[in-house]
């Protein structure tokens, strides 16, 4: 991946290189940034303390070894660790923003974030414990390890950063702490995860519609009038689900009937973090910021934007659970599907699917639970300069915790449909038929009572 401008960086895993261009790009910063601390002037983090001792003025030693000291006493955090992809999403972001040159960092400490993203090695990132107006403490942790300092994951388990002889010049150790890479890229890789987990949706949705005769009047393209995602929702699950000359009942169970409204509320939502997401790229971050030559002190790090529309995601993607879940219990229901009750071949000695149901209502419940919005609840710290948070690293946490549980939600919901539509022995539309048949290379036929856990974990894992 041949990178010449900061948006040319993406999650892919393919090995990074920095064109010349960039690096003389970098290189010209450098010298500016270089230049202008040696006027003297009061530099915040860089020849002066942080945070309430920022009024302390630092002496030339002190200076000398102040940037790798930044990462030492706040790497407060510890086990458990962010995953690998997650912890590899953070090194990824911190380098994008990097490469906008807002920051006047070196294009050697560039070139090491490079390094360590092609070594495949990711540094051990706390989960939990953020607690500053930024992301100080887990950045701390992600970025030590150039120094030497902390622990990288290795087979899974965190072992000690090893050794370097890596040297970090003026300003690169606040550099690196400063500003909100750590939730901007967690929720940039929870972007990709969730538009493959609202496609899911969409097929579960249709073949419930599908095997139960639903009315498809809730479905018709008219009724999204002056709402575009609306519109287009309602025209694919008519697509997907075809037609149906006689419905069961005039009127669907309501679960059934708004699963055009639902998804299109989580598309919405992606778009709008896509666009959060995009801004904080964009934006100014850093603080200070190198900016037209000189050094400014910014607000970039309170991420509000990002944890707002985190937590708008949380709740789109918690009510399309809610409502998943729902359209689970009908699907176990003769009245409202024909088929027998609970979805077993033999009602009585067999048990069905009914105890997936109940995993179902377990995991919205969990759901619920993460969608109270992270940025309430500011407390004062550091003697009070940092007096509110943004808590934008716990949102970010909160939505991939929340796109795990809709995945294994949805995958309760795909084990139904699966059941159902091979009980009813109605034909789908090809491209329905398509999706199940993804779902039967994956889980065996249901004709008699198992682990159903087994089943849902493949289908979390390998289909979702």
């Amino acid at each position: 991946m041949l990178i010449d401008q900061p948006e040319d960086l993406t999650l892919d895993r393919a090995p990074i290189e920095l064109t010349r261009n960039l690096i003389d790009r970098l290189n010209t910063t450098r010298y500016a940034v270089l230049s202008a601390l040696r006027a003297g002037d009061p530099v915040y983090g860089v020849n002066t303390g942080m945070g309430a001792m920022s009024k302390v003025r630092l002496s030339e030693p002190e200076q000398a070894v102040h940037q790798r000291n930044l990462l030492l006493a706040r790497a407060v955090g510890g086990p458990p660790w962010l995953p690998v992809d997650e912890a590899r999403a953070v090194v990824v972001a911190r380098l994008r923003t990097f490469l906008t040159g807002d920051a006047g960092v070196s294009a050697e400490l560039c070139l090491q974030l490079v390094e360590l993203l092609n070594s495949g090695v990711v540094p051990a990132i706390p989960v939990e414990g953020a607690g500053s107006a930024g992301e100080i403490i887990p950045l701390a942790h992600a970025f030590g390890p150039l120094v030497g300092i902390g622990s990288v994951l290795g087979g899974g388990d965190a072992v000690a950063a090893p050794p370097t002889s890596f040297q970090l010049g003026p300003k690169e150790g606040i550099a690196l702490l400063a500003g909100i890479p750590g939730a901007t890229g967690r929720a940039w890789l929870q972007l990709s995860q969730a538009a493959k987990l609202l496609e899911q949706q969409r097929f579960a949705a249709a073949a419930g519609i599908a095997v139960i005769g639903a009315s498809r009047d809730p479905y018709n393209p008219l009724c999204g009038r002056g709402d575009d995602v609306l519109t287009a929702e309602l025209t694919r699950l008519l697509e997907l689900a075809g037609p149906e000359d006689e419905p069961r009942s005039l009127q669907a169970p309501v679960s059934f009937r708004v699963a055009g409204q639902v998804i299109a509320n989580v598309e919405r939502s992606v778009r709008r973090l896509a666009d959060a997401v995009e801004r904080a790229f964009a934006g100014v971050t850093d603080s200070p910021a190198f900016l037209d030559g000189e050094f400014v002190g910014t607000a970039g790090f309170h991420g509000i934007d990002l944890a707002a529309h985190c937590d708008q995601l949380v709740a789109a993607l918690t009510h399309a659970a809610e409502v998943s879940a729902a359209r689970v219990h009908r699907l176990l229901d003769p009245a409202v599907t024909g088929l027998p009750a609970q979805l077993a071949h033999e009602p009585g000695p067999q048990a069905g699917l009914v105890a997936v149901h109940k995993k179902a209502v377990a995991l919205v419940h969990a759901m619920r639970r993460l969608s109270l919005p992270s940025a309430i609840g500011s407390v004062e710290t550091s003697n009070g300069q940092e007096d509110v948070q943004s808590f934008s690293w716990e949102a970010a946490g909160g939505l991939a915790a929340a796109v795990r549980l809709a995945r294994e939600v949805l995958a309760c919901e795909v084990l139904a449909v699966f059941q159902a539509t091979a009980l009813a022995k109605r034909p789908v539309s090809l491209v329905l038929q398509a999706f199940l048949d993804s779902v039967a290379a994956v889980v065996p036929p249901i004709e008699a009572d198992r682990p159903f856990g087994v089943d849902l974990h493949r289908l979390s894992a390998k289909l979702l």
